[in-house]
């Protein structure tokens, strides 16, 4: 019996066809790039409420300095009350999540300890920075670490910054001395308030590099718990030294002279802080600012994230201007207005990563 052959398959062109699938087709193309931009704006969202929120919190410490209290109060009570927070988070996510969270190596654990000693020095020199010069100046000092992370970046990848950088850096310069007055022959900025901002913003520099360098698959709790603890190591000395420690030690309280005559500082801990000013500096500085960030970068980008995080200064001016009545005249204004647009020269893609996304 022969073998029947199979019936050849046929394509009938229908242009009918053609269209309703070309539609199909453009239709979840165009989905796609709905749901692509809308988490890239939900990102941008994120990364500017979280910049905005932590550009709040010099003007509180300034409020609790107003109140009486001191920086070792101020770092000490968010700190811990930070550091507890991120512990109950932690344990919620380790509770609810449906996968086997990762768990650091003690080599992690070591190394995540030593970084977090920058983030105890950020807030630390900051806190010290803003008792002796205005809010408005000490972020503008602050936003020095646009600059200086050029340079660690140079020494790291032992390669010259581009001219787009260079030219950044230029412009950020020129805004700085705009920005803090310095032109003005009769205003008169506090050295220690210029050596402490600018000792914040170096400090800043090696905890954005630690932070997005190491240890990256560790969830943020848990690698943000280790860098607290690291941090609170400096906050913690810094109390004992600057405050209870010249209370009950004369040895101590003639070496504490050595570097201030300010003796107004050595008294026994107000805890009165840790319900007054505390929580509101946890979270602005320690709890939510990071989530934010966490959760906006990876959606909004890298670029994009760096430029809308510069809201940050704006927000910090605006709220020392408004809740503190710091003078802010047109040429610091100017300054800003000239950081900021650094800022988004410096992270604006290139054109050939440009043309390389919009391949993809």
């Amino acid at each position: 019996m022969a073998r029947a052959e199979p019936a050849p398959i046929i394509f009938i062109y229908n242009p009918m066809l053609i269209n309703i699938l070309m539609n199909i087709l453009y239709l979840c193309g165009l989905k796609n790039n709905i749901m692509k931009k809308k988490n890239i704006l939900k990102g941008v969202l994120f990364v500017g409420i979280g910049a905005s929120i932590y550009g709040m919190l010099a003007t509180f410490v300034k409020l609790a300095y107003q109140d009486g209290y001191t920086t070792s109060e101020v770092t000490t009570s968010q700190f811990v009350l930070g550091l507890a927070g991120l512990l109950i988070l932690n344990f919620i996510q380790t509770v609810t999540s449906k996968q086997k969270l990762s768990s650091p190596t003690a080599k992690e654990v070591k190394t995540l300890l030593i970084a977090g000693t920058s983030l105890g020095c950020t807030s630390l020199f900051y806190y010290i920075a803003v008792q002796y010069i205005n809010v408005s100046i000490a972020i503008v000092l602050l936003m020095q670490s646009v600059w200086f992370s050029v340079v660690v970046e140079s020494f790291i990848t032992k390669k010259l910054p581009n001219a787009r950088k260079v030219i950044s850096v230029v412009i950020v310069l020129i805004g700085t001395v705009l920005a803090t007055n310095l032109v003005n022959e009769s205003i008169e900025i506090d050295w220690h308030g210029i050596f402490w901002g600018l000792m914040a913003a170096a400090s800043y520099t090696l905890t954005m590099f630690t932070s997005n360098t190491l240890a990256t698959h560790l969830p943020v709790f848990r690698k943000s718990i280790i860098m607290l603890c690291g941090g609170s190591v400096v906050v913690f000395a810094f109390l004992f030294f600057a405050q209870i420690g010249p209370l009950y030690s004369d040895g101590l309280k003639s070496l504490y002279l050595n570097f201030t005559e300010n003796t107004q500082h050595i008294h026994t801990f107000n805890y009165s802080i840790l319900w007054k000013y505390g929580l509101i500096l946890s979270l602005f500085g320690t709890i939510i600012p990071p989530i934010l960030f966490n959760v906006g970068f990876p959606n909004a980008g890298l670029g994009l994230g760096s430029i809308v995080s510069s809201l940050e200064l704006p927000v910090s001016v605006t709220m020392a201007f408004v809740l503190l009545g710091e003078k802010v005249i047109l040429i610091q204004w100017a300054g800003i207005g000239l950081i900021l647009f650094a800022i988004v020269l410096m992270n604006l893609p290139s054109k050939k990563e440009y043309v390389s996304a919009e391949v993809s």
